[in-house]
């Protein structure tokens, strides 16, 4: 069955029929446009535009259909051209002509606008769940490792001792963001656009606020030409979905390099990885690979969807179904993704002692050394340079700061004194950086109710 036969006296070609459907990807879509189709029957019937028996039965008819795919009873048949015709045609060979009586009023570039908004609001939701899930994992683990102290780098260089709470907690921080970013992509998501036509609205006389709450959407769509042709609300939900790759990405590469022999900082479980198949030591971390190279995969969606849009007049044009597939992978990939990091990341061992150890090493503890130099009456740009002599001479001695003696230490200035050893301590270092958003207990307990109290009002 076609939609739009009775201007054509040809058949089109077997090879562009085949380019043209959409079915084996707007499938996806059947639960979202049955819904979308019951609703628009209702108001159909409440309009006397169709009567009362037929909005019934169309209604009913189309329950039965939903329950039927839902069941695997009814497989929906690929040579259809798309998801709409699929269920239109099927509702037709179920009741017959009232079932012809459904589209009165709509077409289906409205129909698609409305079951992608339908869909994308879903999948926002399934999202932010996981995100929650993520986010309880970080706060969790934030909390038994306020004191597990780590080495901060920049550069992939080893910096300032922190601890491995404060570290979970910046991600905890940009998943987050991640999160609020979804809600407020939901708010331009959740527009009504049924009523909008192929473009220039409709003469019947449809009630779109019924539709809206019979749809569940916040506020109907102002202009019928940007509703059929708007495609923002899919390229922003794949920009967000890209943000969140980007950070699992960057927790993933970390995660490869504190199991790698050199850090030791964590192991990943068994579960998350897997071994080489002529080296048999090797344990690979290839689930946090994967995530990675999957990033990769939502941008070109990201940039396929914008590239097909950037220059498409008003309003629909069929370059627009090629939003579908760029949509549904995405979606697919960052929800499998987050899936299996929450689980890997719920499962790592870290291995405390080698962290701290790590702190040790490195002249961690080297600003702090001009720190104190400052407190003693420096300027800090001198400060600065004892500091780097003094960790001069420990490299050259091959120690570190608080091994080298006191008679030594003054050699590179008599403003050196016993004090200097506890202020350059690891666990010193770390507690002295009480500032809100810093490392010491006391910030992180800050940092951490708040990160109760910002979960605790999504659960609310």
């Amino acid at each position: 069955m076609k939609l739009w036969g009775g201007r054509f006296s040809g058949e089109i070609d077997e090879h562009a029929n085949a380019f043209h459907s959409s079915i084996g990807f707007d499938k996806k879509l059947y639960k979202h446009d049955i819904k979308g189709s019951i609703a628009y029957a209702q108001m159909l019937g409440k309009q006397g535009i169709i009567s009362n028996e037929d909005a019934k039965a169309i209604i009913k008819s189309l329950e039965q259909i939903l329950e039927d795919i839902e069941k695997g009873v009814l497989k929906i048949d690929e040579t259809a051209e798309d998801i709409h015709t699929f269920v239109e045609a099927e509702l037709i060979s179920r009741i017959g002509e009232a079932g012809k009586r459904l589209h009165t009023g709509r077409s289906r570039n409205d129909q698609v606008a409305l079951d992608m908004r339908m869909y994308v609001k879903e999948e926002i939701d399934n999202l932010c769940s996981q995100l929650v899930q993520l986010l309880r994992a970080f706060l969790d683990t934030a909390k038994s490792h306020t004191s597990t102290i780590m080495p901060g780098f920049t550069h992939l260089q080893k910096a300032q001792p922190i601890t491995l709470a404060h570290h979970v907690l910046a991600y905890f921080q940009m998943f987050k963001r991640d999160y609020l970013r979804l809600q407020d992509c939901r708010k331009r998501t959740d527009e009504m656009p049924l009523g909008s036509g192929a473009l220039a609205s409709t003469s019947y006389p449809l009630d779109r606020e019924f539709l809206r709450e019979k749809l569940g959407f916040a506020v109907i769509t102002e202009n019928s030409l940007d509703a059929v042709s708007d495609r923002d609300f899919c390229i922003e939900f794949i920009s967000c979905m890209s943000m969140i790759m980007m950070h699992l990405s960057r927790f993933c590469e970390e995660l490869i390099i504190w199991s790698t022999d050199a850090f030791n900082f964590i192991s990943i479980s068994d579960a998350y990885a897997t071994g080489s198949s002529i080296m048999p030591q090797k344990k690979n971390p290839d689930m946090a690979e994967l995530i990675k190279g999957k990033t990769g995969r939502v941008y070109g969606s990201l940039i396929g969807i914008l590239s097909m849009m950037k220059s498409l007049p008003l309003a629909y044009n069929k370059d627009m179904q090629e939003d579908k597939e760029a949509v549904f992978d995405s979606a697919g990939t960052v929800r499998a993704s987050l899936q299996v990091f929450c689980g890997m990341f719920e499962s790592l061992q870290y291995n405390i002692e080698n962290m701290k150890n790590s702190a040790l090493g490195g002249y961690t503890n080297a600003t702090d050394a001009a720190d104190w130099l400052v407190k003693k009456g420096l300027a800090f740009r001198e400060a600065h340079e004892v500091s780097g002599r003094l960790v001069l001479l420990a490299i050259e001695k091959k120690v570190r700061l608080e091994e080298l003696s006191l008679e030594e230490i003054k050699k590179v200035s008599q403003i050196f004194d016993d004090t200097f050893y506890d202020a350059i301590s690891i666990e010193r270092c770390v507690e002295v950086r009480s500032l809100e958003g810093g490392p010491s207990k006391g910030a992180l307990e800050k940092a951490i109710k708040n990160a109760e109290v910002f979960l605790s009002k999504l659960s609310q």
